[in-house]
């Protein structure tokens, strides 16, 4: 199955739908513009279609809606969780400016105080 991602003028992801292979069957990222032809006209839907993979073999991540398409990078970057956390620009993801302890406690993210704290 190929997924796609529709993304509005401000590259923020508004849905993901799933095409056929019967549709687009060559190998990822490689079948984009079927999938593309077949959403606009088999399905009758506009837009700005691009591939995501579900196992995040392409474009960094699968996309989620609220995700944010970064078209320099060719990835898809998930909400910033907290204003305080950082994005790591090797595996696109967010990350707080200080670690989680691994001290076997469960802990949770305070914005407040910019750290980790057991509720």
């Amino acid at each position: 199955m190929a997924h796609f991602a529709e993304i509005d003028n401000n590259n923020v992801v508004s849905r993901v739908i799933v095409i056929s292979d019967d549709i687009a069957p060559d190998p990822a990222p490689d079948n984009e513009s079927a999938g593309q032809a077949f959403i606009a006209d088999a399905l009758g839907l506009s837009g700005t279609w691009l591939q995501t993979s579900y196992n995040g073999n392409f474009r960094g991540r699968y996309a989620g809606t609220g995700d944010t398409y970064d078209p320099v990078n060719d990835v898809f970057v998930p909400p910033q969780p907290y204003p305080s956390w950082v994005l790591n620009t090797e595996l696109y993801e967010w990350e707080p400016p200080t670690p989680k302890p691994d001290d076997g406690q469960f802990y949770v993210w305070s914005e407040q105080s910019v750290g980790w704290i057991v509720p």
